[in-house]
């Protein structure tokens, strides 16, 4: 066997591999690695995707918390408002009602007081027409001297 034909042969059989290989094994190998290479890129752009929406979701969240805190407060001071309105209302209500009430026990003891006048009055007048009685040692007639007794009885 001749060295130099086995050499050729091996030259022209690798040429013929490389050539087959290079027509029909290399294109859809390459083909999966590009595929493959894009659904990674696609992958990685996705997953950038989803971290750009979780931010922009999370400032969305931050957001709507910061507004329900601003909202939940203003709530919260307009109740304080509301229960000082209340309060207040409630002391001019019992202020209102005591001033009454205070106004009425006034008008009750004024009446008392005239009433107790009147009746001192009364006795007066009775024990005045009795000391007279008493003086005169007679009968004085309540009736015929009416007029000087509610004259007795007004200057007392």
């Amino acid at each position: 066997m001749n060295l130099n034909a086995t050499l050729f042969a091996q030259f022209v059989v690798f040429f013929i591999l490389a050539g087959f290989t290079m027509k029909f094994v290399w294109p859809p190998l390459m083909k999966a690695l590009d595929e493959r290479a894009e659904r990674i890129a696609n992958g990685l752009a996705a997953a950038d995707r989803g971290k750009a929406e979780m931010a922009a979701a999370e400032k969305r969240a931050q957001a709507e918390l910061a507004t329900a805190r601003d909202e939940s407060q203003k709530r919260i001071a307009e109740a304080e408002k509301r229960a000082q309105a209340i309060v207040e209302e409630a002391k001019h209500a019992a202020a209102d009602e005591a001033a009454r009430i205070i106004a009425a026990a006034k008008a009750d003891a004024e009446q008392q007081v005239v009433r107790a006048r009147e009746e001192l009055r009364v006795q007066v007048a009775a024990l005045a027409v009795q000391g007279a009685e008493q003086i005169l040692k007679r009968e004085v007639n309540a009736a015929a001297h009416a007029e000087l007794l509610s004259k007795l009885a007004t200057e007392l």
